[in-house]
């Protein structure tokens, strides 16, 4: 007998939110990353996809392998590829011994790889491309962890003169007046590993979009295992889908041991039909190919009109 072929491996997930592209990989206890072009950026880097080189900061949610295993790879690749240095956005606790587990590499491939390491903490922000930047939020996890949010600042003018003429509003230009505040926006939102905390219900989270939730446990005898590993069980997760206002949320981290029809069953369930338009499985290849193509079919007619 001629033996089976193996599985194909490596299949991007991949969603497309006006004007952003979500793409990547997440099953819980193996790999996750996650990567945002538009903004340049990748959550985590469990394992290094070819798109992934492109983006130049990883944001670390946190240590445990199936979120940062593929580092010293994608640094050394952006290096050999001559795409610049590598940033990673990281936990100030973990700090030391990633840039200790980094420079270890370097006798091994007899280059000094260079990388950025750079710890954010809630109190701080990190400039992205354009108008946006990224905060940090405390998460619970076994080990530490912080999920962030992208924020997109934007001038706007001050209630009280929106409605002056536009000559009005030069002539109080120039005669030095503040006319406009700056407002913040939250687009994207990725919770990291946690268990249900206070951090998933703050304003950033509340606000965002677009919320990337990891939710790894599904079956009700599977609640404790999910506080013990302190991560989400889906009936956290239909409790924080009533509080989020997002406009897409996208569920990623599930384990290989549950199939996406069951996910998808228990969520329905649960939630009695609320939020379903607005849920998306990454690792849902069939129903996201499905909508990218039913996207391409509406900016066709658009065009044909």
């Amino acid at each position: 007998m001629i033996p089976k072929m193996p599985p194909r491996e490596g299949q991007l997930g991949y969603l497309y939110f006006p004007p952003y592209r979500l793409q990547g990989i997440s099953v819980a206890g193996e790999q996750t990353v996650i990567q945002i072009p538009e903004l340049d950026l990748n959550f985590d880097m469990g394992h290094c996809t070819r798109t992934s080189l492109t983006a130049k900061t990883v944001a670390l949610s946190h240590a445990h392998m199936d979120h940062l295993g593929a580092l010293p790879y994608w640094l050394s690749q952006r290096y050999f590829q001559k795409l610049g240095v590598g940033r990673i956005i990281c936990h100030p606790k973990i700090v030391d011994d990633l840039s200790k587990m980094l420079k270890q590499w370097h006798p091994l491939e007899g280059q000094n790889t260079p990388c950025e390491i750079i710890e954010i903490t809630g109190d701080q922000e990190l400039p992205l491309k354009g108008n946006f930047v990224l905060r940090s939020v405390e998460m619970n996890h076994t080990s530490p962890c912080q999920g962030y949010v992208v924020v997109e600042k934007r001038s706007k003018l001050k209630p009280e003169y929106r409605d002056l003429p536009q000559d009005r509003i030069r002539d109080l230009k120039t005669e030095g007046v503040e006319i406009t505040e700056m407002i913040e926006i939250p687009m994207i939102a990725y919770t990291g590993d946690t268990i249900r905390c206070e951090a998933l219900e703050c304003e950033l989270f509340k606000k965002a979009r677009i919320m990337i939730t990891e939710c790894t446990f599904f079956l009700e005898e599977h609640k404790e295992r999910a506080k013990i590993g302190k991560h989400l069980h889906v009936t956290d997760l239909v409790e924080l889908m009533d509080l989020w206002e997002a406009e897409n949320v996208v569920i990623t981290h599930v384990s290989r041991r549950t199939s996406l029809g069951f996910a998808h069953k228990i969520l329905k369930d649960l939630s009695k039909g609320r939020h379903l338009e607005k849920t998306h499985f990454l690792m849902d290849f069939k129903s996201n190919k499905k909508r990218y193509e039913a996207q391409l079919e509406a900016v066709a007619e658009q065009f044909d009109d």
